[in-house]
């Protein structure tokens, strides 16, 4: 018998790893050959329009996740128009955010605050939260979320 078939391993294995795995089937299904790079630029037009109740004018491109063997973390890049948002919502899994272009006011719990270009943001899990674009232009960003929550549910989007 393995250690990974032990009795109680299970419970060992959580607490090492946090995945029930034996720390080799958890290496392995977390491992990508390191021979494959996957390359891909932001482009607005290969965004596509979110899909959830009080989102205005919002579209996502998934630049870096599941589907590219990303074990870990996904990218989107989200793209606002002029006077359209994201809906006010909060989830269990924490998101990093940088914006690429534009203005916006991000609500934060109960806060307000002016974000634009280059402004990095940390988005605690079950804060709520909401994107509003208040620039002339687009507003573009990067938002990175773990691939999996809740022990290894898929996260929405990555």
């Amino acid at each position: 018998m393995t250690a990974g078939n032990a009795p109680g391993a299970a419970a060992a294995d959580i607490a090492a790893n946090g995945t029930g795995m034996d720390a080799d089937a958890c290496s392995a299904a977390h491992a990508v050959p390191s021979s494959t790079l996957h390359l891909v630029r932001p482009n607005p037009a290969n965004a596509v329009p979110v899909a959830m109740d009080g989102v205005k004018d919002t579209r996502m491109e998934i630049l870096v996740g599941r589907q590219h063997g990303a074990p870990n973390f996904s990218m989107r890049h989200y793209v606002v128009a002029p006077g359209g948002h994201t809906p006010h919502h909060a989830h269990n899994y924490e998101h990093e955010v940088i914006v690429i272009d534009g203005e916006a006011d991000v609500t934060y719990g109960t806060a307000t605050h002016r974000i634009r270009s280059g402004d990095v943001l940390f988005i605690a899990p079950n804060q709520m939260h909401q994107f509003r674009n208040v620039g002339a232009g687009p507003l573009r960003f990067l938002c990175m979320v773990p691939t999996s929550f809740d022990c290894g549910k898929p996260t929405p989007g990555s």
